[in-house]
């Protein structure tokens, strides 16, 4: 079922249109849970990038959209779940860069609804909303069922923007981070951040990428990524997969003390399915002697609250 129309006009502009402020800032925070280990901590502000289009989501958009507009196509059409962060960047980005968009969204179930703030931004945006059940949203990629949800002219961009065009993309966040520190910290949701920023670093880093969601599939899915975009496995990176508080957006009261502590302790509030999460992680890897003295970390900033 459809919900709201675009009246977008032809995308025309490229990216560049929209002036990220890149590279991202990076800024050093004393913490003593770090502090006290001989570790220094620092900030990787993504979220910074662009108010509409902040974090991975310029990162992973950018060459998305720069093969949209080359291509001639009136329309981005992309897929994601009722609280997608891709949606909402999809569709600002179209409104920002004279694109139609088309979300389709995981669950007919939600079509009489009333939409939540999320979907209410996308749908602000331009954004048309077509939600499907979740049996067909499984087999979105399929030649038949794609072809039933898209126009002909439009740009298909896969569900959270990862495709080898966005790991690529990603490497430069990776480039950004050259001789600064030993380990990187991202957020996991369908990896392809971490499947770039793990090309880009230099030789003697690694990073580690926590995952929001559970089941074990991620790591098959970066090795894929990258795969596509590099030709193999590229850099130092793992997994782990502790910290995902039982699912996507789904938390727990040791999280959300975490959350809540960090906030005082650094007038910082954490977006709460991603960053947080991997911030979590940081700080329990460190408490458990992870990192040697001395070691640098960067906890990579996606997106903001």
């Amino acid at each position: 079922m459809d919900c709201v129309t675009s009246d977008n006009p032809p995308g025309a502009a490229g990216p560049d249109a929209l002036r990220p402020a890149l590279p991202s800032p990076l800024t050093e925070l004393a913490d003593e849970r770090f502090a006290e280990r001989g570790l220094r901590l620092l900030l990787k502000r993504d979220d910074l990038i662009h108010p509409d289009l902040p974090g991975n989501k310029w990162r992973k958009l950018e060459p998305n959209l720069r093969a949209a507009a080359t291509s001639g196509a009136r329309t981005l059409l992309t897929f994601g779940g009722a609280y997608s962060n891709h949606l909402r960047a999809t569709a600002a980005a179209g409104r920002l860069l004279g694109f139609g968009t088309i979300g389709v969204v995981r669950g007919d179930e939600l079509a009489g609804r009333p939409l939540n703030p999320s979907l209410a931004r996308c749908a602000a945006d331009g954004m048309r909303l077509r939600f499907v059940d979740r049996a067909t949203y499984r087999r979105k990629a399929e030649p038949e069922v794609l072809a039933s949800l898209a126009p002909p002219d439009a740009f298909v961009i896969p569900e959270g923007g990862s495709n080898a065009a966005a790991a690529q993309g990603c490497t430069e966040l990776g480039r950004e981070l050259r001789g600064v520190a030993d380990v990187v910290g991202v957020a996991c949701g369908t990896g392809g951040t971490l499947a770039g920023l793990a090309a880009g670093l230099s030789d003697g880093q690694r990073a580690i990428g926590f995952p929001v969601l559970k089941g074990g599939f991620l790591e098959a899915e970066i090795l894929r990524l990258q795969d596509e975009a590099f030709g193999g496995r590229r850099g130092d990176w793992v997994l782990d997969d502790r910290f995902h508080g039982g699912g996507y957006a789904k938390s727990s009261a040791e999280l959300e003390g975490f959350t809540a502590d960090f906030a005082v302790r650094h007038g910082i509030t954490l977006e709460s399915v991603y960053v947080a999460k991997m911030l979590y992680g940081l700080t329990t890897l460190a408490r458990e002697g992870a990192f040697a003295p001395g070691t640098g970390v960067v906890a990579v900033i996606t997106g903001a609250p």
